[in-house]
């Protein structure tokens, strides 16, 4: 996707940003009313454009394309990076980055790449650590200090299955409207 096919609008946006199969589409899913409004797959790889969700008249959630591992032709892999990197680089309307972490394994290289490139060149950013209902309850404490230390912030823990850290990640959301 090209910058000129973004859509032309004053709302402030939100990007999803992680590596495949991280969760992003469930979690947009999750926090906007509509039903299904982003489609989830289990195959990694599935989001392959930059999608925009408007939320309201103020807000608007960007789901990027996710990192890493994808079942899709190289060539359209490797086209993802340069996309990223120039919404997230040329964007006036990008307020906020939403850095998706999975839970259960913590930040990968590909993660601490992505926070290391967007604490010096992007907008303000949030640690989400996604699939947190998979998290046995006597490993959550040990999971959010690996996932602090490694990226240096509390992370918002965030299950799309089971609703914890919705109510905090909307009020985070709305605030910036």
């Amino acid at each position: 996707m090209k910058p000129e096919e973004y859509p032309s609008h004053d709302r402030v946006e939100i990007a999803l940003a992680g590596r495949s199969n991280v969760g992003k589409s469930s979690l947009v899913n999750a926090i906007v009313p509509l039903k299904r409004l982003a489609y989830v797959s289990k195959q990694p790889g599935r989001t392959q454009t930059i999608n925009f969700y408007a939320l309201d008249e103020r807000l608007c959630l960007v789901d990027l394309p996710g990192y890493g591992y994808a079942k899709v032709p190289r060539k359209l892999r490797e086209s993802w990076g340069p996309m990223i990197e120039g919404y997230l680089r040329g964007r006036d309307q990008l307020r906020l980055l939403i850095a998706l972490v999975d839970a259960r394994h913590g930040p990968t290289s590909d993660d601490l790449t992505l926070w290391e490139w967007a604490r010096g060149n992007g907008p303000e950013l949030l640690a989400v650590a996604t699939k947190w209902d998979k998290v046995k309850k006597s490993e959550r404490a040990k999971r959010l200090r690996e996932m602090r230390e490694a990226l240096g912030v509390e992370p918002l823990p965030f299950s799309a299955t089971s609703g914890e850290g919705r109510d905090p990640l909307i009020q985070t959301i709305r605030s910036l409207a």
